[in-house]
């Protein structure tokens, strides 16, 4: 496994507080490494996080579970996962991004080995917890890599290839297993799914190239402490941080329950032709750029604002029971979620002033703890009123969300 440089030779720090540092550029062996590193990282963590979306129908039938019980499979995963964001922050600056993102990816990876072969529900998803807290490395630590070893001035391309990975990861974490399952038993979809992950994990500590520019400090708890509650206490920061929870809760869920309808009357769709449905993801990587081009010319407030109103047109298209319809409304939800995300999260780091990082990762908590809770609930509406109980549902949580962003602009004075 790659070694951080050894911590008897820290980086110097001037007095100004900067790091002096040399970063990799473009056309570099040493770049190349650490981008197609950072990809593979990226699909191997979101792949494994993700990869039993496709397989909850598969879940209630064999464990006899109802679909909101099965829907913990993903929510344990991600909330263990958001509150393990700050504490894997914290200890990659005592013991060096490399380290901690290694044994992220890889620990993570194994445990899917095993999991496909619980002797319980209950076994099953407690693993599924234990995935989320090993998976928190790669998305609390890379992009901190990548800011102190990439040339500043090629940054955003470095950091576009590790959310590239993250983005198709997750996409061929829900595919690969859901078409597998056609073929093959269930665990042995999982099983096939989590050696695609684990090789490129380990192709990640193969290629990572080693910190040159970390410089090590110690854990300090009551000083992250201090940051973390002036974040907390900043009103737009507030607002944001909400907006990840609401969008992603809404999106995750919405996810989580489509397979059962499009199983299920009037479409009776194989598991197959349900699972092209993920191939969505694709539009909606692509409109997190578009999105990100359009907010420069017109203000983020009022392209978040027609985001949040393409997801609830969506939503409401779903409703229709005609495959077109509801496939071209989930089309238009998934659209207007990663655009909304893209220029939410970027908000986050353009308002806080300082300690930007920690600002990401109480967004990123807020994020997955929507995916977590919101998802988990949204399996009771579901199975209270079906797939219009859901839509209510959503709907009210993006409804937050525009409130939530019409304070935001009003206090920021955004365009």
């Amino acid at each position: 496994m790659t070694q951080e440089k050894c911590p008897s030779e820290p980086t110097r720090i001037p007095a100004a507080g900067l790091v002096e540092r040399a970063g990799h550029s473009p056309g570099s062996a040493a770049y190349r490494r650490a981008a197609v590193a950072l990809f593979a990282a990226g699909m191997a963590t979101f792949m494994t996080l993700y990869y039993v979306q496709g397989l909850l129908p598969v879940f209630t039938e064999h464990y006899g579970v109802s679909p909101a019980a099965s829907a913990l499979a993903v929510s344990a995963t991600t909330a263990l996962l958001a509150f393990s964001i700050v504490p894997a922050g914290m200890l990659s600056e005592r013991f060096g991004r490399v380290r901690v993102m290694s044994i992220s990816a890889l620990s993570a990876a194994f445990l899917g080995l095993v999991l496909p072969w619980s002797p319980s529900f209950e076994f099953f998803l407690a693993g599924r917890a234990l995935q989320g807290m090993l998976c928190a490395g790669v998305p609390a630590v890379a992009m901190a890599y990548l800011a102190e070893e990439i040339d500043a001035g090629s940054l955003g391309a470095a950091m576009g290839t590790y959310v590239a990975g993250t983005s198709i990861g997750g996409l061929t974490g829900r595919l690969i297993p859901t078409i597998a399952v056609d073929l093959t038993t269930w665990r042995w979809a999982m099983e096939l799914t989590t050696i695609v992950a684990l090789t490129f994990a380990v192709t990640f500590t193969r290629l990572i190239p080693p910190s040159k520019n970390f410089a090590q400090q110690p854990i300090k708890l009551a000083m992250t402490a201090r940051q973390l509650k002036a974040h907390l206490q900043d009103g737009p920061l507030l607002c944001l941080f909400g907006l990840g929870f609401v969008l992603m809760g809404g999106f995750i869920t919405v996810y989580n329950y489509l397979g059962y309808r499009l199983l299920d009357a009037p479409f009776n769709l194989p598991p197959t032709v349900v699972a092209l449905v993920f191939l969505m993801y694709l539009a909606g990587a692509a409109s997190s750029a578009i999105a990100g081009r359009i907010s420069d010319s017109w203000g983020r407030g009022s392209v978040l604002i027609s985001l949040l109103a393409l997801m609830g047109a969506g939503l409401a298209i779903s409703l229709a029971d005609n495959l077109s319809a509801v496939l071209i409304g989930v089309l238009l939800l998934t659209i207007g979620f990663f655009g909304a995300h893209s220029i939410s999260s970027s908000w986050v780091s353009a308002r806080a002033s300082r300690n930007r990082a920690g600002a990401s990762s109480l967004y990123l908590l807020s994020y997955y703890l929507g995916s977590s809770v919101v998802g988990a609930l949204g399996g009771i509406a579901f199975a209270y009123a079906g797939w219009n109980g859901l839509v209510i549902y959503v709907g009210a949580f993006l409804l937050i969300g525009a409130v939530l962003t019409a304070i935001l602009v009003q206090t920021t004075r955004a365009r």
